[in-house]
């Protein structure tokens, strides 16, 4: 992988985590009235928990979440 790839790694991961973070207490919120299909939905944000865990292994060993700057205009 090029440098250039490990630096956009390092800023879309984060970013990542965080999106798949907001889905999976959305999941539980929404299981919470889901009737039948409640623990399939729970299972689901328990998934995205454990994904994030592997993409934060990941990003530490690219060296954590880049600097980001932003310039402002």
């Amino acid at each position: 992988m090029s440098m250039p790839d490990e630096e956009k790694l390092r800023v879309l991961l984060p970013h990542w985590i965080e999106h798949n973070s907001e889905h999976a207490a959305e999941f539980r919120r929404w299981a919470q009235n889901a009737g039948e299909v409640q623990a399939d939905i729970e299972a689901a944000a328990a998934t995205l928990e454990e994904a994030n865990e592997i993409l934060s292994r990941a990003l530490d060993k690219l060296g954590g979440p880049a600097e980001h700057h932003i310039h402002e205009h």
